[in-house]
């Protein structure tokens, strides 16, 4: 399909179904893509696996995803931040699975998985508790652990600008996972601030090609996560 616009949230997540991965962008609170999350929490697919950098913040987006008992499990870096309470105590409670990733190897495990790379070495974890029962092996007298490629069935970022045939552009460091998660998915659900017409973005500078994309919508007032938090609002409204 050229023209990749979609006219409602709702209409975009409605792929989305139980037991599906999703990865969902985002750095803390920036670059969260919160009316996505919050139409995929009133469309109500079940026994998600979720990986993102962290599990939210406060009671809406992610959070609030986790918090209406969507997610059987979280693939993460940071599962507990200063924002967070619903993970922790689900995942105290038994209610939740982990797994724990270092954040650049987060990172470079959905890079690949992008890429077609099924999996490689990192230094990162060895000797600790994150490196039982993978496989190991050393290069240049340096032990290594064996990581694999993570692809998932659905990404949901956000973005600054795109046009119709879904190339995109972002805004400082709300880019973060953004890039990478396009390319990892089966199909990639965008939300940006702003659709321009085709041309008006320059080739030279577009972050990620529309290639990697299949549906965008405009949000052009998006919620800010921080805000939300801090005015202690839960959603469902």
């Amino acid at each position: 399909m050229i023209d990749k616009i979609i006219k409602s949230a709702t209409e975009a997540v409605s792929e989305i179904y139980d037991g599906a991965t999703v990865m969902i962008g985002g750095f803390g609170e920036a670059g969260s893509p919160i009316e996505l999350i919050h139409a995929l929490i009133d469309q109500g697919a079940k026994d998600l696996t979720v990986v993102s950098n962290n599990t939210g913040s406060g009671q809406v987006g992610l959070a609030a995803l986790i918090a209406n008992k969507q997610v059987k499990k979280m693939i993460c870096s940071f599962p507990r931040t200063a924002n967070s309470t619903v993970f922790p105590e689900l995942y105290n409670a038994g209610e939740i699975e982990l797994e724990l990733v270092p954040q650049g190897t987060l990172a470079e495990r959905i890079r690949a998985g992008g890429a077609g790379i099924p999996a490689f070495y990192v230094p990162a974890s060895v000797n600790t508790p994150l490196a039982k029962g993978k496989e190991s092996r050393k290069f240049n007298e340096q032990e290594f652990v064996l990581e694999y490629g993570i692809k998932a069935d659905f990404s949901l970022v956000k973005c600054e600008t795109a046009d119709k045939y879904g190339n995109l552009l972002y805004h400082a460091t709300a880019r973060n996972f953004g890039p990478i998660m396009c390319t990892a998915a089966n199909v990639t659900i965008v939300q940006a601030k702003k659709i321009v017409d085709a041309g008006e973005i320059d080739p030279e500078v577009v972050i990620t090609p529309g290639i990697f994309v299949k549906k965008v919508i405009e949000i052009i007032n998006p919620a800010d996560e921080s805000q939300l938090v801090a005015d202690e609002l839960k959603y469902p409204w």
